[in-house]
């Protein structure tokens, strides 16, 4: 694999910022790239106990049923 590199300036500030995100033998090429990565929902996986998905679970449910109703109410209006 080729690694090309790049020479970039930033300020004392932003090298700050960049350095306390680092890890230990991390890179900062890898600390960028671990900071702007795209995330998909499956990177969520696993990341709320069953007690906590069902509870969210329900309040979204809650929340749906209230808007149908609003909606309801908007419509019976017009």
């Amino acid at each position: 694999m080729c690694v090309s590199t790049k020479t970039i300036t930033i300020t004392e500030e932003a090298y700050h910022a960049l350095a306390a995100q680092k890890k230990p033998q991390e890179s900062f090429s890898e600390v960028i790239k671990r900071t702007f990565k795209k995330h998909t929902l499956l990177d969520l996986a696993g990341t709320l106990t069953r007690e906590q998905a069902d509870e969210l679970r329900k309040h979204i449910a809650g929340r749906r049923k209230h808007s149908r109703k609003r909606v309801d109410t908007v419509a019976k209006q017009l």
